[in-house]
Order: structure tokens, then C-alpha cells, then sequence
């Protein structure tokens, strides 16, 4: 039994109830938010205590009410780490006091009474020598006009406003926020397949990557990612496109990890050595560039944890061991750790070595191959121990499943995840997707990276298309999403031709080496270079989280707004996603530029084209003709207005 009268209801952000902490990075902020209600009309007052994890000071906060028994807190957390934080409210009996007192003096009625009540209400206050003294004044029945203006006084309503009465507070439970570095909520992610990094034609080296990482570095991308690097398995070796049988010469799928030469924790010797993958990693860091692993538990039938650990695999009735399938594909070349093994605790402290010796090589983001086919708490358990140990490590769960299965993955402690962006092409789907994303639960624990296509999909919206198409879908990847990547060269070049039909690449570079020109560059190359540089620049494309879509009638055009925490960036986007024809439309500008001092007067500035507008107007005329450009980014100024 209690008390207190409060209710407090629905706390955000939260996770399943609290059993998982929210995300937040140390760029945003951090909006908590309650329902705080009770019964009658007395005041309530709310605050939020926070702390981080190991503190032994609670920090406190007002919650403001907004409307409708809603109330909010804006919390700056710029550290890293887990806070804790619990909504406090209460009846202030001292306020209501106070509130009545002023409506009643305004209204001519006799307030001796009150004064006296004032007065014993102050006296309940943590005592203070000024409150006391404030007490006894409003008690002295000779000062009754002086003590009226006392009480209605600035002075006397700070007095209220600092010195709540708390009595039979309501507590929420304790909730958790995980506050990670910027990058995790910030990146733009580059593929490419080491073994084509080779200007002259030959199998590509470690080496040959290390020269790319200029022209990467131009083009903006601060996360250079490489399918697996390890040994590839030559027994069930892959042909060109996924041939069972191979022939001699072919390099096989990288994804088929361990031979004879090493496992994951060995780098395959056509690629070069240990020493030179730890080179890389130093010399992509000295360009601002990150490398990602490629993280694939899993084992080509030479692998030889095959060998020495045939526990931790599948056995079947024939005495051989179950190849990995997805039917009606076969994966003969691949070999799934058997997670329900007797022997499971050694097989899991053995993958988490993995992970602990490539960090420990300088590996700080690791890109996680279907996460989805391995039990989740074995994701919940090694991720917990990686940052028990280091600091702003990165996982990217490359997850394209159920969407409750990449949730779960995303609440244990997967700090970005891929998405169904992919897929997603009309407005109405893509505003809606946008929605679930940002608008929803979602929102506290799942981080999307966006991606056109990967070595694995070829969208059908994309098959034998031109490069109008591509811009498309490059410039909403990197404009909706603060976090995206594109499968490189392959995109660069325009790479639209399916194998037999389906969302694969024909000649799927999985299975083959290929040789590009590296020092080439084209309007796409020039395009990714200018968007990655404006995301850079500008802080409203480095969150997900705040878009507005904009009113345009026209479904072939997409507009959205995005606008800084601190006000102090703005950007505004629209796009034609017909790749064949002009299309124009009338866009009705957001509220919160349209009232900026009370008039719209807004300069836009078209980074790709340096084109210079000012839109006067709520609703304002736009066309985009895909075959010039099919897209708009402004930069926004709100200038004062002279309407």
C-alpha cells in the first residue's frame, strides 16, 4: 500500500520493460518522457534522477508538462557509457497553494487565511534561515497588503519554482541508456573484395588495397569494408556462379573460411600476411578510414577446427557433416558450428578469442555475416564480454530476416543493423518504412545502415538499369540513413545485369576475381564524393532519427526535412524516384521554418549544383528532370523576413 496519489505511466525510452538499455550516442540528445497524472486538481511536480553506472550522486532534472498529462526531459548525456535513470513525481502541495493564492487575490477575495497556510507550507520546506524568515513574515497579520505582494511577487514565485514540497513521491522503476561514441550512429561504409584490388589483373593483395585507400579517402568513406580474409577452403570449392564444382584457378567464395594454411584467425596467403593486414589497418586509420572484418562463424570442410574439434559440428546418420543449407540452396563448402553441442561453452569462448584477436590487431568495427543463424544470447554473451574489455567497438549485424529476429539482435547489443531499405522503393513504402524506423519503439535500440545493393542482392528494381536509377537510390541511402554503404566498384560502375533472373549478380564476384580500373572515376564516383563530403559537413545528415517528410502531392517525389538538435543546421531533400521521366510538384515547407520570425524567407543552396533559391512561400514549386540530376540537397538558411 502507498500513499502517494501519482501515477506514472509509459517512461521512454525503454527497452522490453527495461530489460534492455536504449541507445543514445554522444551527439544526440536524449528526450525522456513520461505519462504523470492523479486524481482531483492538485499540482504535480516531476523530475528525472540520472547517473551514470557506478555514481553514487544521483543528477536532477525538471520534467516539463507539455500537454494532456505529458511531460518531458531533454538530457545532454555527452559521456560514454550506461546511465541509469528513474522518473520522480509528486503532488506539490506547496504549488497548488500557490496557485490558488493568485487566483483568489487577483479576484478581490480575503487571503488572511491563505497567507497563514503559505506560511506553514514554507515552514515544511527543508528549512532554510531565509524560508523561515519568509514564514514569519507572511504570519505578521499587521503586514497583510505588503505580505499579498510578497506572495505575488517574482521574488516569491522563484521561491515556489526552487523549492518543491515533496511528500509521498512516486517512483518509476530504474531504466538504462547506453551512450556510445558518435561513429556509432555515423558512417559510411565502402566494399570492396581485396583479391580485385589489383591494378594489373592479377589476384589482389593486402598490399594493392593499401594503395586504394586514397582514393577511398576522397570519396569520403570513413568505413572500409572486405569480405572474409582468412584461408579459403579448397575441399567443395565454389565455381563461378555458386558451381558446385570448381576448376582449377578459381579463388573460390571467401565466405568459405579455413584450409590447410589457417582459420580465423590466419590470413589467406594470395592475399599477403598478418603483417601486412595490421599495415593496412594503421594506414587506413592515418586516412580517417576504419577497417571492418568480416565476422562468418562458420567453416570450409578443411577448416582445421574441423579437424580438431569434430564435437563442434553437426554429425549426421552416414557419419558426415551437415553443409550448411537455405533450401533449395546448398552450401556445400560451408560447415555451421553445431551451437547445441555438448561441448558449447568451449566452442563459444573460442569464437569470442576470434573476435578479442582481431581487435586486439586494431580491428574496431566488425561486420557480423547472418547473425540470424546463430542463437541470439551467444550474440547477447560476446558482445557483453568485447565491451566488458574494449571501448567503442562496432558490430553490424548483416541480418536480412524476420523482423522480430533482427530486433532481438539489435536489443542484445548489435550496435548498427542492416535494413529492408534495400527493397523499399515507392514513396508511400519508403515514408512508411522511414516511419517504423524512427516513429516507433524501433527507435531506442535499432540503428539502420542503409544499402543499395551487396555482393549478395541485386534488387529487381535495379536490374538492367541505367545510372539515373543508381543516383536514386544512392542519394536516398545516404540522405535518409546517417549510417549507409555501397558494395563499391560494383555500384561505381553501374554493375545491373542478374544472374538467371533473380536479385543476384551474374559473374557474382563471390565466386571469381575481378578486374577494375582503379584509377577511373565517372559522375557516380563524383556524386558519392560530394554527398559523403555534405554528410560531413552537415550535422542534420548525421542523425536518422530526425527527418520530416514534406507535403508534395506528386508519389513520383519524395521530400523531407532534417534539421540539427541545436537548430544550427539544416538540410532539405527531394528527390524524383521516376528514373525516366520529369516530374515537378508544389512542397509545403515545415511549420517550424514557415513561423521562423514570423514570415518564411528561406535560402537554398543545391550543393551539387551551387544553384542558389529563395523560397519566399509556404508552398513553394520544384522539378527535377532525372536525365540532368534527380535530386535536390539543400543546404537551408532562414534569413529574418520583411513580410
Amino acid at each position: 500500500m502507498t500513499r502517494s496519489r501519482v501515477i506514472i505511466e509509459h517512461v521512454q525510452p525503454q527497452v522490453e520493460g527495461g530489460l534492455y538499455p536504449a541507445k543514445r550516442t554522444t551527439k544526440e540528445l536524449t528526450t525522456i518522457t513520461a505519462h504523470i497524472f492523479t486524481d482531483g486538481h492538485d499540482h504535480i511536480r516531476a523530475e528525472v534522477v540520472y547517473r551514470k553506472k557506478g555514481d553514487k550522486d544521483w543528477i536532477q532534472a525538471p520534467l516539463l508538462h507539455l500537454q494532456n498529462d505529458e511531460w518531458q526531459c531533454v538530457l545532454a548525456l555527452a559521456q560514454k557509457g550506461l546511465y541509469e535513470f528513474q522518473v520522480h513525481a509528486w503532488i506539490d502541495h506547496f504549488e497548488t497553494w500557490y496557485d490558488g493564492f493568485k487566483k483568489k487575490a487577483n479576484a478581490k477575495v480575503d487571503v488572511a487565511v491563505e497567507l497563514l497556510e503559505g506560511a506553514a507550507y514554507l515552514r515544511q520546506l527543508n528549512s532554510t534561515k531565509k524560508l523561515d524568515q519568509y514564514a514569519a513574515t507572511l504570519e505578521n497579520k499587521n503586514n497583510f497588503s505588503e505580505n499579498v505582494n510578497l506572495v505575488l511577487s517574482n521574488e516569491f514565485e522563484k521561491i515556489v519554482l526552487e523549492h518543491p514540497l515533496k511528500k509521498f513521491e512516486t517512483q518509476s522503476k530504474i531504466y538504462t541508456i547506453v551512450v556510445e561514441d558518435h561513429r556509432a550512429n555515423f558512417t559510411s561504409w565502402y566494399e570492396l573484395f581485396p583479391r580485385s584490388s589489383s591494378l594489373t589483373g592479377k589476384h589482389g593483395t593486402l598490399q594493392d588495397v593499401i594503395k586504394l585507400l586514397p582514393r577511398i579517402s576522397a570519396m569520403g568513406f570513413d568505413v572500409l569494408y572486405m569480405p572474409p580474409v582468412h584461408p579459403i577452403g579448397k575441399i567443395n570449392r565454389k565455381g563461378k556462379n555458386n558451381n558446385v564444382r570448381s576448376v582449377a584457378g578459381e579463388p573460390g567464395s571467401p565466405w568459405a573460411i579455413g584450409s590447410e594454411e589457417g582459420g580465423h584467425k590466419a590470413i589467406h596467403p594470395e592475399l599477403g600476411t598478418l603483417q601486412d593486414y595490421k599495415e593496412l589497418i594503421v594506414k587506413a586509420k592515418s586516412h580517417g578510414i576504419d577497417i571492418a572484418l568480416d565476422l562468418a562463424f562458420q567453416c570450409a570442410p578443411d577448416h582445421p577446427y574441423v579437424k580438431e574439434h569434430p564435437e563442434w559440428f553437426k554429425q549426421r546418420p552416414d557419419g558426415s557433416i551437415q553443409y550448411a543449407e537455405n533450401p533449395p540452396k546448398k552450401y556445400q563448402d560451408i560447415y555451421p558450428f553445431d551451437f547445441e553441442c555438448e561441448q558449447w561453452e568451449a566452442l563459444w569462448e573460442e569464437l569470442k578469442s576470434v573476435v578479442f584477436f582481431w581487435i586486439d590487431c586494431g580491428i574496431k568495427i566488425f561486420r557480423v555475416d547472418n547473425p540470424h543463424t546463430k542463437p541470439i544470447p551467444f550474440w547477447q554473451w560476446v558482445i557483453a564480454e568485447t565491451n566488458k574489455k574494449y571501448n567503442d567497438i562496432i558490430f553490424l549485424s548483416e541480418a536480412f530476416t524476420r523482423p522480430k529476429i533482427m530486433a532481438s539482435l539489435a536489443k542484445v547489443g548489435f550496435t548498427q543493423g542492416y535494413t529492408y531499405f534495400t527493397w523499399r522503393v515507392t514513396k508511400q513504402e519508403i515514408m512508411q518504412y522511414m516511419h517504423d524506423l524512427v516513429k516507433t519503439e524501433s527507435r531506442d535500440y535499432f540503428r539502420p545502415n542503409f544499402w543499395p545493393t551487396t555482393p549478395d542482392i541485386l534488387p529487381y528494381h535495379l536490374h538492367y538499369q541505367g545510372e539515373n536509377m543508381f543516383i536514386i537510390r544512392l542519394a536516398l541511402a545516404s540522405t535518409l540513413s546517417s549510417n549507409y554503404g555501397i558494395y563499391g566498384p560494383a555500384y561505381e560502375l553501374l554493375d545491373n545485369t542478374p544472374w538467371n533472373g533473380r536479385e543476384e549478380f551474374n559473374d557474382s564476384e563471390k565466386y571469381e576475381v575481378k578486374q577494375y580500373d582503379w584509377k577511373k572515376t565517372n559522375r557516380i564516383t563524383d556524386l558519392i564524393t560530394i554527398l559523403n563530403k555534405t554528410r560531413k559537413k552537415n550535422a542534420a545528415l548525421q542523425s536518422t532519427w530526425n527527418i520530416q517528410f514534406l507535403a508534395l502531392e506528386n508519389p513520383a517525389l519524395l521530400a523531407f526535412y532534417k534539421e540539427a538538435d541545436d537548430k544550427s543546421n539544416r538540410v532539405l531533400v527531394i528527390i524524383n524516384l521516376d528514373q525516366h521521366n520529369k516530374q515537378s510538384g508544389y512542397v509545403q515547407l515545415p511549420a517550424n521554418v514557415v513561423n521562423h520570425s514570423g514570415g518564411v524567407n528561406v535560402k537554398l543552396n543545391d550543393v551539387v549544383t551551387n544553384e542558389i533559391y529563395t523560397w519566399t512561400q509556404e508552398w513553394n514549386y520544384v522539378e527535377l528532370n532525372p536525365h540532368v540530376l534527380p535530386f535536390h540537397l539543400f543546404e537551408v538558411t532562414l534569413q529574418e523576413s520583411n513580410l
